[in-house]
């Protein structure tokens, strides 16, 4: 089954009370930077509280961009990018770690922890990143 825009047609889901919230705060970001007249607005969000699938919602906010994540979102966002680059260091650990290891077994003696040198140089950037001061705006 194809629609109108010739994509391929999906079955509509039931959307939640959160959803419908999300849609009426990006409603109530465009009347305040004067994207919608308020008689528009209350029509949407009219529809808005009365929406049943995610469609319905769609087409209500198709026409209007998206709102610049809020100051705590964007820190909520930076952090988790962080803690993942701290994964990858933990990963970058375990395989230098097992080298490591393994030469030391080859070679029957504990050597020079290698590791050490590119794992502390990774660290020291990741802790730079974190108290590094941000630009605003």
């Amino acid at each position: 089954m194809v629609n109108d825009r010739r994509e391929a047609a999906v079955p509509a889901f039931r959307v939640s009370d959160r959803d419908r919230d999300k849609t009426l705060g990006v409603l109530a970001a465009a009347l305040a930077e004067g994207r919608l007249d308020p008689h528009e607005h209350a029509t949407r969000s009219g529809r808005a509280l009365r929406a049943r699938t995610a469609d319905e919602l769609a087409a209500l906010t198709a026409d209007l961009p998206t709102p610049a994540p809020t100051r705590a979102e964007q820190d909520r966002k930076d952090l988790r990018e962080w803690l993942a680059e701290w994964r990858y260091w933990l990963g970058g650990a375990v395989i230098m770690s097992g080298i490591w290891g393994a030469r030391c077994a080859q070679q029957g003696e504990l050597t020079y922890y290698w590791p050490l040198a590119p794992l502390g140089v990774w660290a020291a950037i990741l802790v730079a990143v974190a108290i590094w001061p941000r630009e605003e705006g």
